[in-house]
């Protein structure tokens, strides 16, 4: 009997497989026949192997054969594309089609959140590597048709939300199938970003620099979870473990924050597949140097209307370049041979998609490159080979155009997914497109036809002037309705004759009928002219600087071999001064100090009656980064400037013009345990990680006072712990208590969750890492200090200390330095006991003091500030001038480098017009590692220049509107400075 049951299942397992369809209550069961030859085509199977007058031969959606020599099995519905191209359908590798993007979380009257509110999840709402995107996915057939019009046939799409965003989901936009057939990877990559979700008001992380070291920690954790360490069972580490093995596409969205996210990647062993910002091309070699594959949006800025002169001067250079040069960069990146693909992301309107990639093509992006970047590229990227090919095997998708794709005459006939075919415009239209003479009633007219397939247009003119008429072509038929002075004709009629003839009937409005014609005009070609023109239509892109700003420099500054002749040295090395003294400047250190050096192989500089000191430094900055606050957690140790650095920013050249060679960028003072700093030389033109000093002292930002209890955030925002200063105190020891124990347990040799915040802490106890404390209250500096004593190491600077002059023989007998602002008191309530003669106080106590900034303004005016330490208490101009020379060197500890003119030690240097503390002096050169990165007669050039350059671009601008292409109006931008409290 069993037997027999198992027979009779095999049988109808059997009978089923065989049936070619399924039963169905109504109409004809014949299958629909799913096998189409398209022969005589010009057929593009990839980018780079093209077969003319070929056959592409599918069935059930998949490429069956293609070749010169197909054979046609019988059957197959056979359709001649003599004269059209067929290429393999694009494929967008970073889209969001069919997925909403939550709306966000309102915050509005509730106080932050700093716990997460998913349970059972990873302590952090904005890490959601479990979002399973094919979930969420709602086909729209609407936005498909648009995709459709523009050539795609799939799209990678996922949920952007979140910094790790879960897995995508790989789409067919094949409007006539079942969701599950359109669904071709459920699981097709996995999706990152820097920013937070929508779906949480979790504060944390609340800057790029919070995100990066969020990143770093959950692939931290991830890892301790893999090994079974954990604990607790967390569902996000789970999934970002499965996702590993994904590709990994990162949403950066500019050339900076490309770097970035590379940098995070290569710490992990992790490539991550990268989603520019299309400004890669002002960096190309620091983008090359990533290794990554690109995701470049297409989205380029309009012409700023320029017509109002005053309204025009609003426009920073730096935008102004960006319109003219975003077109380029993907030719730029072709050329540097980067891989790319192209995507519609980022476009308000996809429709611009196709002309800007015209535009890019017009700007030198080779074709070829361009095929790829939509079609083989995107498929590599997903490590799917069954998509943008048409090799035997894949998808049946492809497109049928009337030529070249990226011809902006081509029509696009049809656009085929999965084997099912959309029709964007009939193939049996004619291209009636030209210069016509028509003939009516014996009038002359001249007719101009454009666009393409069912959208083509015609315009009429009589003479030169234009006649009122509306012009369609559809189903092979022309209908033109004309209104000439009031008198209304109807024009019905075909063409003949290849296109080149066209007649009809003419009815006018008194319903007299008449007949028309209309004949090509025959343009003869001058090749000569016609490449002249060409040539001429090349568009013109202005040069990159470095940085891509006003002030940059189109070559980097190289290191030379100087002499410094017959100048007034002051040396910062024991007070020294030496009198019409030479110093020699040779592979970036300072070589020789003396009269009469030779200068044989040396560039000259004529010092006579000129001042050459140290470069200044500056121990408190917050000027060339991108950020200065994270905000979302009492201690932030983890997180370091380093990764924010900016080297755009404008006022590390205005800083160059006031002597500055050195600067800490320091975080801010938004917690008790702020970031890391980032130490650097002001190379301006270099990148972050030219600037940063290797090998440089280890510091970070600790903060006391109102900011760090948040006595100024307003009612709602005060609930993060401490609120007090008393709080402040039981913070530090908390946490040195935990970076203490944490420290005992990875030296035991125990298996231990490695923590970036409690690893940077440890640090300090180790005195491997140094405090630079915001302070201003004398109670406050006597704890920390006691608080650092209990824990067996020192405080190194109390910077802003205005109340230094009160403790400052415990600060000597500490061993702390104060570094201090010259004269600012009263801005706030806690400094109101600040006094200018704070420096001198200190200093003659015996603390090593220096002036700061903390200020982009007052930064490139500190041999001022430093000045004024001689009014208020006293100092020598020696002493005041170490201020802001070998003090903040040794603050840094930095004064065997830099920081003063003695031989061996680094070329910082500065030639100044007069004495350095006078405000009627000027720093003429600012030279760092033997490079000269200002030069005064350079920036004197450097204005000229600019003013020609946005006189050109304001032309070429002017050029754009006159042509009735569309204009933004212009807008003002005012560059945020930061400061210690900023957000």
């Amino acid at each position: 009997m069993k037997n027999i049951f198992v027979f009779l299942v095999s049988l109808c397992i059997t009978s089923m497989s065989a049936q070619e369809y399924f039963p169905t209550n109504s109409g004809v069961k014949t299958s629909k026949n799913s096998s189409y030859a398209f022969t005589n085509a010009t057929i593009y199977v990839t980018p780079k192997q093209k077969i003319k007058k070929g056959t592409l031969l599918i069935k059930d959606g998949k490429v069956v054969n293609v070749g010169k020599s197909v054979s046609i099995p019988k059957g197959t519905e056979v359709i001649d594309a003599k004269g059209k191209t067929i290429y393999p359908s694009f494929v967008d590798v970073y889209s969001t089609f069919g997925i909403a993007k939550p709306k966000r979380e309102s915050g509005f009257n509730k106080p932050p959140q700093y716990d997460a509110s998913r349970k059972g999840y990873y302590w952090n709402d904005h890490i959601r590597p479990d979002v399973d995107a094919s979930k969420e996915l709602k086909f729209d057939a609407k936005k498909a048709k648009e995709l459709l019009k523009l050539g795609f046939g799939v799209v990678n799409t996922h949920l952007d939300d979140g910094i790790m965003q879960g897995n995508g989901v790989l789409v067919a936009l094949n409007p006539n199938s079942s969701a599950a057939y359109r669904v071709l990877n459920e699981r097709s990559g996995n999706y990152l970003s820097f920013s937070k979700s929508r779906k949480s008001r979790q504060a944390y992380p609340t800057s790029r620099m919070g995100a990066m070291a969020l990143l770093r920690q959950a692939y931290l954790d991830a890892d301790w979870y893999a090994k079974g360490n954990a604990k607790n069972k967390d569902l996000a580490l789970e999934a970002l473990n499965k996702n590993k093995d994904l590709p990994q596409i990162f949403n950066a969205g500019d050339y900076l924050n490309d770097m970035r996210a590379d940098k995070v990647g290569d710490e992990f062993g992790i490539q991550y597949t990268i989603v520019g910002g299309g400004d890669e091309y002002e960096r190309v070699n620091d983008i090359k140097k990533t290794n990554a594959t690109y995701i470049i949006p297409l989205n380029f800025r309009k012409a700023y209307d320029v017509s109002n002169p005053f309204l025009a001067n609003y426009i920073s250079l730096s935008d102004m370049r960006k319109w003219n040069q975003e077109p380029s960069n993907p030719g730029i990146l072709a050329k540097n041979n980067i891989p790319f693909a192209l995507t519609t992301h980022d476009l308000k309107s996809k429709k611009d998609f196709s002309k800007n990639l015209q535009k890019a093509i017009k700007f030198g992006l080779d074709k070829t490159t361009a095929l790829e970047a939509l079609t083989t590229l995107p498929a590599k990227i997903l490590k799917n080979n069954k998509i943008g090919n048409l090799n035997t095997g894949s998808y049946a998708n492809f497109l049928i155009t009337s030529g070249d794709v990226f011809d902006s005459k081509t029509t696009l006939f049809e656009n085929w997914v999965q084997g099912q075919k959309n029709v964007i415009n009939p193939m049996d239209i004619k291209d009636i497109t030209g210069n016509y003479m028509l003939y009516i009633n014996g009038n002359n007219y001249d007719l101009e036809i454009t666009g393409k397939g069912a959208k083509q247009t015609g315009t009429i003119k009589k003479g030169d002037k234009k006649v009122n008429s509306k012009f369609s072509f559809k189903d092979g038929w022309i209908q033109i309705a004309m209104n000439e002075d009031g008198k209304f004709t109807r024009l019905t009629g075909k063409t003949i004759n290849a296109s080149n003839v066209m007649q009809g009937t003419a009815i006018d409005n008194s319903g007299n009928e008449s007949t028309w014609s209309a004949s090509k005009k025959v343009v003869k070609s001058d090749k000569k002219k016609d490449k002249k023109k060409k040539d001429s239509e090349t568009p013109e892109v202005v040069a990159v600087s470095y940085p891509n700003i006003g002030f940059g420099n189109h070559t980097k500054p190289q290191q030379e071999t100087i002499l410094i002749q017959n100048a007034t040295v002051w040396t910062s090395d024991n007070n020294k001064v030496l009198e019409n003294t030479d110093v020699l400047l040779k592979n970036g250190k300072i070589a020789q100090i003396g009269k009469g050096l030779s200068k044989r192989g040396a560039k000259v500089i004529d010092g006579t009656g000129k001042f050459l000191t140290a470069g200044i430094i500056d121990e408190h900055s917050h000027i060339a980064t991108s950020a200065v606050n994270e905000a979302g957690h009492n201690s932030t140790a983890e997180v370091t400037i380093e990764d924010v650095v900016d080297p755009n920013d404008i006022n590390i050249y205005r800083n160059l013009a006031g002597g500055v060679t050195s600067i800490q960028i320091l975080h801010g003072s938004a917690n008790p345990i702020g970031g890391r700093s980032a130490i650097i030389k002001l190379k301006w033109g270099e990148n972050a990680d030219g600037m940063i000093y290797k090998n440089t002292p280890k510091f970070i930002k600790f903060a006391l006072g109102e900011n760090v209890k948040q006595s100024n955030w307003g009612d709602l925002q005060t609930v993060r712990f401490p609120q007090t200063r008393m709080g402040v105190e039981q913070v530090y020891i908390d946490y040195f208590q935990r970076a203490k124990e944490y420290d005992e347990k990875k030296k035991s040799g125990k298996p231990y969750r490695k923590d970036i915040e409690l690893e940077t802490l440890a640090e300090i106890i180790n005195k491997e890492r140094f405090i630079s404390c915001h302070s201003y209250v004398q109670s406050e500096i006597n704890m920390l200090m006691k608080v650092a004593e209990k824990f067996n190491f020192n405080i190194n600077t109390f910077t802003h200390i205005l109340e230094g002059y009160k403790v400052a023989d415990k600060m000597k007998k500490h061993g702390v330095g104060g570094s201090t602002f010259s004269d600012w008191w009263a801005y706030k309530y806690e400094v109101n006991d600040a006094i200018p003669y704070n420096a001198a106080i200190m200093h003659n106590q015996g603390v090593t003091v220096a002036i700061n900034s903390d200020d982009a303004e007052m930064s490139r005016r500190l041999n001022q500030e430093a000045a004024k330490t001689i009014k208020y208490g006293g100092m020598s101009e020696q002493e005041a001038w170490n201020t802001v020379t070998i003090n903040p060197a040794k603050l840094l500890h930095l004064d065997d480098r830099t920081g003063s003119i003695k031989v061996g030690k680094d070329a910082d240097v500065v030639l100044w017009s007069g004495n350095p503390l006078s405000v009627y002096s000027k720093a003429e050169k600012t030279i760092i590692d033997g490079a000269i990165y200002f030069d005064l007669e350079k920036d004197l050039a450097k204005r000229k220049a600019i003013k020609a350059e946005r006189a050109k671009l304001i032309s070429m601008m002017l050029k754009e509107k006159i042509k009735g292409a569309k204009t933004q109006a212009p807008a003002k931008k005012v560059k945020k400075l930061f400061h210690c409290d900023t957000e």
